[in-house]
């Protein structure tokens, strides 16, 4: 594959997004507090279903009518005599966005009642200081994830429908570009994250027609719309999955619940090692977010990094490289937890970050 885009953010700070608050203003501040020097803008699920990922990421769709909400029920129709209609007004907005008309492209970005916690993020942007900033960071539900959430007025997953599969990684595309866009006016490096755990579903009994091919194609849609603002890309995913998948599309930055999951990339070294290479980074999810985090300390977390990149050095890059490479982060998303261990989370991500280029590896 070709060289990465160069960047090394250094064992830098950041998180995977979703926080528990239900105040955009304090969740912002919660942020900027800890990860000054990589911020991402706020996910709020405890605000209710607005906030969830119909809504940040596939308003377009409903906007349309091809997606239909009742309730808390979120389902695709392509039975009803109108479908074709809207399908054509809806590609005919998705072209327009994809050509660079700004005006259609914003119909793309996260609309405010559903994602105050951008919006409150932008607007705390326009009055930062950058002098210390390295990256700004947005997130976005991937195309997997989102077509095994979907189903077809059959009950059908929409992934598996060619169909409902294009609008729904257009929309996630336009949506990544759009966000890409309005991070990057601020003069850093905006990047933006995929979160996939659906990716673990590639291999099991229920998903035998899933190809890897199918996953690849489909994040790399996303990324070559993000790559269009000169924004980075990540994937994040949070179980041991067959990282030979995402390593082999064109993200540039690679996120994993390391606390849990981490040896699982023992299975990849050589990929890895090409990934790092090549100028990708690993960003390290090395704070539990589903274990008691009040039961590590800096040193312990610390320690348990240093056997992770121990595993990568013996079989390629030195560890200045490694290390340069690498980001720190919460092992997942605290949306669910308390705001103590978010607290604790986040302070812990932020002081590994700090001790991790110490010398004495």
């Amino acid at each position: 594959m070709d060289k990465i885009a160069e960047f090394s953010p250094g064992g830098i700070a950041t998180g995977i997004g979703s926080l528990p608050f239900t105040d955009p203003d304090e969740a912002v501040g919660f942020v900027i507090r800890y990860f000054s020097r990589a911020p991402h803008w706020p996910q709020m699920p405890r605000r209710g279903s607005e906030e969830y990922f119909v809504f940040q990421f596939l308003q377009p769709l409903v906007d349309s009518g091809l997606l239909i909400v009742k309730g808390d029920s979120y389902f695709f129709d392509a039975s009803r005599p109108d479908w074709p209609e809207r399908l054509t007004d809806f590609y005919s907005i998705c072209l327009a966005a994809e050509s660079g008309d700004a005006l259609a492209l914003a119909k793309f970005l996260p609309p405010v009642r559903a994602a105050r916690g951008f919006h409150a993020f932008l607007a705390h942007l326009e009055k930062m200081d950058f002098d210390n900033v390295l990256f700004v960071k947005g997130q976005i539900a991937g195309p997997l994830t989102v077509g095994l959430n979907l189903k077809d007025q059959e009950g059908r997953f929409s992934y598996y429908n060619d169909e409902l599969r294009d609008v729904i990684v257009r929309t996630l595309a336009l949506n990544s570009r759009s966000q890409a866009r309005a991070l990057s006016q601020f003069g850093r490096q905006a990047v933006i994250f995929v979160d996939e755990p659906a990716v673990s579903a590639y291999g099991t009994r229920d998903h035998l027609t899933m190809t890897k091919e199918m996953i690849i194609e489909d994040i790399n849609a996303i990324f070559r719309a993000v790559f269009l603002e000169n924004a980075l890309t990540g994937v994040h995913a949070c179980e041991a999955i067959d990282w030979s998948i995402l390593l082999e599309t064109h993200m540039q930055i690679l996120s994993l619940d390391a606390y849990r999951f981490g040896q699982s990339l023992g299975y990849y070294l050589q990929q890895v090692n090409d990934f790092l290479n090549r100028g990708g980074s690993v960003a390290w999810g090395i704070v539990p977010t589903l274990d008691d985090p009040f039961k590590e300390t800096p040193d312990s977390l610390l320690d348990r990094l240093k056997g992770l990149l121990s595993q990568l050095v013996c079989c390629g890059p030195d560890i200045d490289l490694v290390i340069r490479q690498s980001l720190i982060t919460p092992a997942c998303g605290a949306g669910l937890l308390s705001v103590d261990w978010t607290q604790r989370i986040y302070g812990l991500a932020n002081a590994v970050s700090a001790r991790i280029g110490e010398p004495k590896w």
